[in-house]
């Protein structure tokens, strides 16, 4: 099983569209909060759908406990400040693609966590500042799962 993180999420669009993503290729969602958002938020609920019940979902009080869920894990980082892309990566089952928040990304401390394994980037055109959260995650997490052999989809 594949894991993706989203760090702090400010929209509960997003996160609603991450639900979703995560009951469509089983991969399992961890959300780090503070959350920008409640479960509650009309949004999140419309994004995910009918989808809540078919994901696979942990909330973390801190990134410390997500460290702690996630034992040994590999976990790729997605920041602009990196020059490897996210197709350069040889994914194995059980890597962590780890997100940030939609206005800053990922603070100084968590990519310099030496638990994070490497970070790694989605390309885009120059000039740019970056792709839509739930965008990012469902370009990574498929790249992931193809790599893979999409188990288990049909």
């Amino acid at each position: 099983m594949l894991h993706f993180v989203f760090h702090t999420p400010e929209i509960p669009g997003n996160t609603g569209n991450a639900i979703r993503l995560a009951a469509c290729t089983g991969a399992r969602l961890h959300l780090v909060e503070p959350l920008g958002f409640n479960f509650d938020h009309a949004n999140l609920r419309r994004a995910g759908l009918d989808y809540h019940d078919l994901a696979v979902m942990d909330v973390h009080p801190t990134v410390e406990a997500l460290w702690d869920a996630l034992g040994d894990a590999r976990v790729f980082a997605f920041t602009s400040h990196s020059s490897t892309r996210h197709t350069d990566v040889a994914y194995r089952d059980g890597d962590v693609l780890l997100f940030g928040r939609e206005s800053t990304g990922l603070p100084n401390e968590v990519l310099a966590d030496e638990r994070v394994h490497e970070r790694v980037r989605i390309p885009m055109l120059a000039g740019r500042r970056s792709l839509n959260l739930a965008n990012s995650a469902s370009i990574a997490l498929y790249e992931a799962w193809r790599q893979l052999g999409f188990p288990d989809g049909v």
